[in-house]
């Protein structure tokens, strides 16, 4: 946590910053699945939830209240980053995986090397905020930790690192259809051969956003592409992170009920607009 001089200074810009938001704004949280769920979030006032999220002797507090602006989308301000990274080195790991969740959301750039460094958090839900995380932020500094967490585990092997969780390495594998680097066309490949067939899915869907190829699923015919072509990248489309998005409910067809909080795709923070 934090020093207390930090938590002060945090506290009055945030009270100031809330100003001008009110308690409807966490109505807009990122991933709301029904009105149960927004009513759910909205029963404090945002200067209530950062409040939480600063209380430092209450773990359960702090992850409420982290997990409640980390999916606010006015919660992009330095401050609110300060109190995110501030939380991203919490003794808990609830707080630790939902102040990650909030950089990913409202970070820059520069929090990539953060959330990198989060893959190797001993906590599953801390990888896993991480890896979707770096979905969202561009930063080639990010590129080794992605190629580690997109390696399956070997426990003959522990030297060698690697991620043990399936799904971590599918979001490992989405994450690095950013970079068009040879390195990660090669840790792709080897994700085709992956166990899990979300690893390889994710692994296939990102080779074709860098290369413009549709190979299939099996490594064999990415490997001689890869031995015959003299531009890897030539047919590379634009990178968009994967976002969340459903069909209205029943309840959402009714006057006043707001639509469900669907996410528009975009490119990561930082990332060039073009290919």
């Amino acid at each position: 946590m934090g020093s207390p001089v930090f938590r002060i200074y945090s506290g009055a810009l945030l009270a100031a910053a809330l100003a001008a938001g009110g308690c409807g704004d966490l109505e807009h949280a990122r991933g709301a699945e029904s009105l149960l769920d927004v009513a759910v979030r909205a029963d404090r006032t945002p200067a209530e939830y950062t409040a939480m999220a600063m209380n430092q002797y209450d773990p359960n507090a702090r992850y409420i209240g982290t997990a409640a602006l980390a999916g606010a989308f006015f919660a992009n301000d330095l401050p609110y980053l300060a109190l995110f990274e501030d939380n991203a080195d919490d003794a808990d790991p609830s707080v630790r995986a939902v102040a990650i969740r909030g950089l990913g959301n409202h970070g820059e750039a520069r929090h990539a090397p953060l959330l990198a460094a989060a893959l190797k958090d001993p906590d599953k839900l801390v990888r896993l905020e991480a890896a979707r995380g770096l979905q969202r932020l561009h930063n080639p500094e990010a590129t080794d930790a992605l190629l580690a967490a997109v390696r399956p585990f070997d426990p003959l092997n522990p030297g060698l690192g690697g991620e043990p969780e399936a799904d971590i390495r599918a979001e490992a594998a989405t994450a690095l259809g950013q970079y068009a680097d040879p390195r990660v066309v090669e840790g792709l490949i080897g994700a085709l051969r992956d166990s899990s067939l979300a690893v390889n899915r994710a692994a296939e869907h990102s080779l074709r956003t860098l290369t413009g190829n549709d190979l299939g699923l099996e490594p064999a015919e990415w490997v001689e592409w890869r031995a015959t072509t003299h531009d890897m990248f030539a047919g590379r489309s634009l990178y968009t992170y994967p976002v969340f998005s459903r069909s209205r409910s029943w309840i959402e067809h009714l006057p006043f009920v707001p639509p469900p909080p669907n996410e528009v795709a975009a490119p990561p923070a930082g990332m060039p607009r073009s290919p």
